[in-house]
């Protein structure tokens, strides 16, 4: 039987090689590659990241090269290197493929082993270029450019090739090492070209340092990026001062950005200093980040001598920048800048400012290299991967941890190369999600081959997924596992830090104790059995969170008590563990609140309210009047009233506990948190009655007595804080055949009740019930009936009391009997003709007084929320003015809430909209420092602290946009100066 004969490869058809653009099969024809010959280039090809690009950039090289396109093509044909290098290269890059179409010959450079010259070889190549060319500008720098260009084409056809042969892969490192000497060789020659531009014959060149930072100065720089440098002189004169200016310019004209912001005074600085000048700035003015910048600094061009002495004078001071006494709140403050960068719709698309993004390694690194360089000159090491390693070996780091987090750092990194590539541009951002084409071409350009379960763009999506993740988990780790591991050697971790230097990193984390921090973290890793090993797992997160707090200090303790308190309850570290929203939250409030730690104690249920439910939160699930009937109801269940306010106190506890952290979250506003706050002191009110009632009513069943509480002041207004009393007044009322007297003895035996049990000493928040409000104040009787207040208001009332019941409103009790008070007071509060002038008059006079006598010594009058310049008092005497003078004719004025009551104010025209809106700011601005005071303090207080951690604590409480204590206090001030311009003029008028 005759041998088939041999079967040669057909060529494959366009749309098995990948290629969808229409004009494919006809650019095939013209390049002649629709032979049999040509069927192993085309499946070369094939392979590139996006393979009609790289066959449209093929057919425009073609006509650029015009007789020579042959030789060309018998070198693909034979050079499978040349293949993979070329169709990679064009396949990637837009700008490159540009490139090589107005440069054709540069084709010859990716033939053969396409060396990439070292750095001394690249320098000569310059040098070459410029004894050939001259130094005008005009004429060397365009040729600069193509041999700058030229080598960037050689080293990115290295780097991309494995995407389409199978060629070796070029490091990391390598890359940017390559990239970093074509970045020197290019400052070298621009600065060339600009001394011979500046001196002209006769003028002696300048002695000039040219110092790399940021990723340059590291030699870890970016296919496209700025390239930062600081210029040294030897004089800081006019000469140097041009010379340093054009080579800027020539070079950010013709190869990249240059950048000087980095010096000294930033923009606004001399562009070139002397070292002397250098070195005086650095002692007394850098800040934290300008020492971190110089931890890359490097001698890159020009007067080597110079440079070095550069180095040595100012690496000292960078390695003693942890001991600045502003060390820690800058470090915070540059985290915070860095976050505020990204918008925070493309926050998951950003590779180095997103959250798991490059910034936060790099970031977390330059940290723990300032913290333990100053006792460990191993970590002066300048490009991340190093310091890694360096860190890792040191012990300052996992080793895995350090591994793990180089690898995650260099597949972030190689994707930012990619990106960078595509048009040389500066970028840093991924494709949008719905932009597959864009997506799967980046995944093929970064090396990503389908894995039996994904194609190559789910495996990019998976793998991004997963670095980010890691990165995330990491950077927390980086800084508080081996922490762990130095104080938790019973629940089986490596040894960690030394103690001093644990605590110097916990110090640069931000806690002000660091010995203590330590007994803190020893006693919670060194639990016995599961809770010991999940809390060393938790840690790392949950300590990260808390450095981002105002107070971590008060937050790690708090958070060992409630760990201690709960440590029979399984749900809490499983809840942990598993609902990262929740540790988070609870680590933002323990930091901040000393208030709320203290109710989480006794009312740890909430803490599992921080979770997300299918509509949100779920602090915000239950509506405040569903929690008032609660608890209205639970204590009707028991007879006696010790046990009915006890139950009263555990369901207002876990209330307080639910709405001062959604507040202290950020998830109420304070109109909000004031209603739910009156709504559980007057739910509280209600039970204690009720069951005083119940426990005092005769055996017939039938009460002496109606009895009705009105609330007075904040209570009243339905605008209480966390820190209010309730104010108060009883009105009885004799039920049918009971005698007065007997009637209000025993409404005066339930009010003291009331008063007593309420008031009994607690753990929780004091229940303190105010009546002095009354007629005639402490001295007079504590219930009155009906028509004894009509008779007392009728003849006696002061211009005081009429002021007081502008907020007078029932909240507990007998509704008939209250609503009947209030229709008595209205002939009072809102008379038909008004109040009187005199009495007006008086009111004034008692403003005055109070503005002068009634602040407390040593207070400060500016910062005082309640009494001081424009805060609340000054706001609510301001409205309650104008009630008194406007109310009988305008009757929207009757209103106890003092911010419906401006809106009314507003509406009726009596003040401008824009002073009503002053009034209104200030208001709400006092309230949120008022509540947030006690958040923070835990205790109620009305003056808020000077500079420092506890205004920061209280700024961040008060829903502040960040924790920049000094800036919410600027903005405190400005707003109720200007309530108190608006208050001067209504009293004045």
């Amino acid at each position: 039987m005759a041998k088939p004969a041999t079967q040669r490869p057909r060529v494959p058809s366009v749309g098995r090689l990948g290629l969808v653009e229409p004009a494919a099969a006809t650019d095939l024809t013209r390049l002649g590659w629709d032979t049999d010959a040509h069927v192993e280039l085309l499946w070369s090809l094939s392979r590139a990241p996006d393979a009609d690009v790289a066959l449209q950039t093929m057919t425009r090289l073609a006509d650029a090269l015009g007789n020579d396109w042959q030789q060309l093509d018998s070198a693909l044909l034979k050079d499978r290197s040349l293949r993979g290098r070329l169709f990679a290269v064009i396949g990637s890059s837009l700008a490159l493929g540009d490139h090589l179409v107005a440069n054709p010959r540069s084709w010859h450079l990716l033939e053969g082993s396409a060396t990439v010259p070292d750095a001394a070889a690249l320098r000569r190549l310059f040098d070459d270029c410029i004894a050939e060319f001259g130094t005008a500008p005009a004429t060397i720098m365009p040729k600069l450019r193509t041999l700058y260009r030229d080598q960037l084409l050689t080293l990115a056809s290295r780097d991309l090739a494995p995407t389409v042969e199978n060629e070796p892969v070029v490091a990391f490192s390598t890359v940017g090492e390559h990239l970093s000497d074509f970045a020197d060789a290019a400052l070298d020659a621009a600065l060339k070209v600009a001394v011979a531009t500046v001196c002209k014959e006769g003028t002696p060149a300048p002695r000039l340092a040219v110092i790399a930072m940021g990723k340059c100065g590291a030699r870890e720089l970016n296919y496209v990026s700025d390239v930062d440098v600081i210029f040294v002189g030897e004089q800081a004169d006019s000469v140097t001062t041009r010379v340093a200016g054009e080579m800027m310019r020539l070079a950010s004209d013709t190869f990249f950005e240059v950048d000087a912001a980095l010096r000294p005074e930033g923009k606004q600085g001399a562009l070139v200093r002397t070292l002397e000048s250098h070195v005086a700035y650095y002692q007394r003015w850098a800040k934290t980040w300008e020492f971190q910048a110089l931890m890359k600094a490097r001698p890159a061009v020009g007067d080597a001598e110079l440079g070095e002495q550069y180095i040595a004078a100012l690496m000292p001071m960078v390695w003693t920048a942890c001991e600045r006494e502003d060390f820690v709140p800058e470090v915070q403050a540059m985290r915070r800048r860095v976050e505020a960068l990204v918008p925070a719709d493309v926050r998951g698309r950003e590779i180095k400012l997103g959250t798991g993004g490059l910034r936060d390694v790099e970031f977390a690194v330059q940290l723990l290299q300032l913290v333990h360089g100053r006792t460990d000159d191993s970590l002066h090491v300048a490009s991340t991967v190093a310091a890694l390693a360096a860190l890792g070996a040191g012990g300052y780091v996992g080793r895995d941890d350090a591994a793990n987090l180089t690898a995650s750092y260099e597949f972030l990194r190689l994707l930012e190369h990619r990106l960078q590539l595509q048009r040389l541009k500066r970028t840093h951002m991924l494709p949008p999600a719905d932009d597959e084409e864009a997506l799967r071409w980046l995944a093929r350009a970064a090396h990503m081959r389908p894995d039996g379960t994904h194609d190559s763009l789910g495996v990019l999506r998976e793998e991004i997924k997963r670095q980010n993740h890691r990165v995330s988990r990491l950077h927390a780790k980086l800084f508080y596992q081996p922490l762990l591991e130095s104080v938790g050697p019973s629940v089986g971790l490596a040894p960690g830090l030394t103690p001093a230097a644990a605590e110097r990193q916990l110090a640069a984390l931000g806690y002000e104790g660091p010995q203590s921090a330590l007994t803190h973290l020893s006693a919670l890793v060194n639990q016995s059995g599961r809770r010991g090993r999940v809390q060393a797992v938790l840690l790392p997160r949950l300590l990260d969170w808390l450095s981002d707090s105002p107070d971590p200090d008060s937050g790690l303790l708090a958070y060992r008590r409630i760990s201690e308190a709960l440590s029979e309850q399984r749900w809490y570290l499983s809840t942990l563990r598993d609902e990262s929203a929740v540790a988070k939250r609870l680590m933002h409030v323990l930091g901040t609140s000393a208030y709320v730690p203290e109710l989480l104690m006794r009312a740890p249920e909430v803490i599992q309210q921080y979770a997300d439910g299918p509509a949100g939160p779920k602090l915000l699930d239950i509506e405040p009047d569903v929690v008032a009937r609660a608890l209205i109801a639970s204590t009707a269940r028991h007879a006696d009233p010790v046990r009915a306010i006890a139950a009263a106190r555990t369901l207002r506890r876990r209330e307080l506990a639910r709405v001062a952290s959604a507040d202290l979250l950020g998830m109420l506003e304070v109109r909000e948190v004031c209603g739910a706050l009156t709504s559980v002191w007057v739910a509280v009110l209600q039970s204690a009655l009720e069951a005083v009632i119940r426990a005092n009513t005769p055996d017939d069943g039938v009460a002496p007595a109606k009895l009705a509480v009105i609330g007075m002041g904040r209570l009243g207004g339905g605008e209480l804080g966390y820190g209010s009393d309730a104010d108060v007044m009883f009105v009885c009322e004799a039920n049918a055949g009971v005698e007065e007297s007997r009637a209000v003895k025993w409404s005066v035996s339930v009010a003291e009740q009331i008063r007593t049990l309420l008031g009994t000493p607690s753990a929780d928040p004091p229940l303190e019930v105010d009546a002095n409000l009354r007629p005639e104040g402490r001295q007079g009787p504590l219930v009155r009936t009906l028509a004894s207040y009509e008779a007392y208001y009728a003849q006696w009332a002061q211009p005081w009391e009429v002021q007081a019941l502008l907020r007078a409103h029932r909240v507990a009790g007998d509704m008939d009997l209250g609503d009947r008070f209030l229709l008595m007071i209205d002939k009072t509060r809102y008379p038909a003709g008004g109040v009187s002038a005199e009495a007006v008059q008086e009111i004034r006079r008692i403003k005055a007084r109070v503005d002068a006598e009634r602040l407390p010594r040593g207070a400060d009058p500016n910062t005082h929320t309640k009494l001081g310049r424009g805060g609340l008092a000054d706001v609510e005497w301001t409205v309650q003015l104008l009630q008194l003078r406007y109310a009988h004719t305008v009757s929207s004025l009757h209103n106890t809430s003092t911010l419906e009551t401006l809106d009314a104010i507003g509406a009726a025209e009596l003040l401008a909209e824009d002073e009503v809106d002053l009034l209104r700011q200030a208001w709400l601005t006092a309230t949120r420092a008022r509540n947030a005071l006690v958040l923070v303090r835990g205790k109620p207080t009305d003056q808020l602290p000077g500079p420092g951690r506890q205004l920061n604590a209280v700024a961040e409480a008060a829903g502040w946009h960040n924790d920049d204590g000094g800036e919410f206090l600027d903005n405190y001030l400005r707003v109720t100066r200007r309530a108190k311009a608006v208050a001067l003029k209504v009293f004045g008028s």
